[in-house]
């Protein structure tokens, strides 16, 4: 009997040694882990780690569950056919883009964080997204909403573990992770994705709930085909600066894309929506008229193809751009 409990005290020390030594494995791995999960492109993995996971796999299945349980819900919404968007009011552009054949459009933006890894790793995985572009006395910067297919759980799992991510609720009562350091806030599913920056400490929540934004009367129609495409809120600020000197008080919208040309240039429309077809037919006289006398080149290139009238839209469509003219102008509309 002795001998019985002798070896009963050496199996729960021997229990509590492994248990102790799992643990710190655990701690020893789950970086790692966390990085694989994170980056899909790392497949390759020895023995020895495939080794170690097991060991504490369930550990892992664990958390994945708590991280699971705890995902934001993540609302749908179909881009390409949207009539109104997630975004708060207050912008002045609006922003779609085809993720894979604007590519090179995208890289020309002038936003800091499309060009950061972890961007580039989330557009590899995006069909469409849209993006509101706020002036900066708003105290917002950006909201984005984008569609594809994205790894929502290995997300939440790197966000858990990563201290820089704090969990927030939204006004609606959803869930979001918002990172203080540089005041974005995200919310990720399996299809869609949003994020929101903004000036200040205070977080942007990156889904607005409906209402929304109103998506304008024809834009869907007018960007059909387009890689990228936008609609300027305010679009007098903006044709002031482009047509100065001409009498622009009364338009109503400004509709802007572009399209592949040849040589890899782009040609831009810009389509201005008058009140009544007697305003679009006068602006096209005016624009025409104007057309000898500008000496800036990206202003030239709308203004050496005649207008074209389609009742009260007037389209001015560019010659081909090759990038610096595109840089120029996404400058000046975004």
């Amino acid at each position: 009997m002795a001998g019985e409990d002798n070896k009963s005290i050496e199996e729960n020390s021997t229990t509590k040694h492994t248990n102790k030594h799992e643990r710190g494995k655990m701690r020893r791995f789950l970086p790692q882990i966390i990085s694989n999960y994170c980056e899909p492109s790392r497949t390759k993995m020895s023995f020895r780690t495939i080794s170690s996971w097991c060991s504490c796999g369930w550990w892992l299945i664990l958390l994945l569950l708590v991280s699971c349980q705890s995902l934001p819900k993540v609302p749908n919404i179909n881009l390409e056919t949207a009539t109104s968007l997630p975004f708060e009011n207050g912008a002045y552009t609006y922003v779609f883009a085809d993720a894979k054949k604007a590519r090179p459009i995208i890289n020309l933006l002038p936003i800091e964080e499309l060009n950061n890894k972890e961007t580039r790793q989330l557009l590899d995985r995006t069909r469409f997204f849209a993006i509101a572009l706020f002036p900066q006395g708003s105290g917002r910067r950006y909201q984005i909403v984008a569609q594809g297919s994205y790894p929502s759980s290995n997300a939440a799992l790197a966000m858990s573990a990563n201290k820089n991510w704090q969990k927030r609720r939204s006004g609606s009562g959803g869930k979001y992770w918002y990172s203080p350091d540089s005041g974005v806030s995200v919310l990720i599913g399996a299809s869609h994705a949003y994020a929101a920056a903004s000036y200040s400490s205070e977080p942007f929540e990156p889904f607005t709930p409906p209402p929304g934004v109103e998506v304008p009367k024809g834009f869907n129609d007018f960007r059909k085909g387009s890689p990228l495409s936008c609609w300027i809120a305010s679009p007098l600020v903006l044709l002031n600066k482009m047509f100065a000197g001409l009498p622009v008080q009364s338009v109503l919208n400004l509709y802007f894309n572009l399209s592949p040309a040849p040589e890899g240039k782009y040609e831009a429309v810009i389509r201005l929506q008058f009140e009544n077809t007697s305003h679009t037919k006068g602006m096209a006289v005016l624009i025409t008229l104007a057309s000898g006398f500008s000496s800036d080149p990206l202003l030239s290139a709308f203004l050496t193809n005649p207008p074209v009238v389609n009742g009260t839209a007037l389209d001015i469509r560019s010659t081909p751009l090759g990038e610096k003219e595109i840089k120029a102008l996404l400058k000046l509309l975004i």
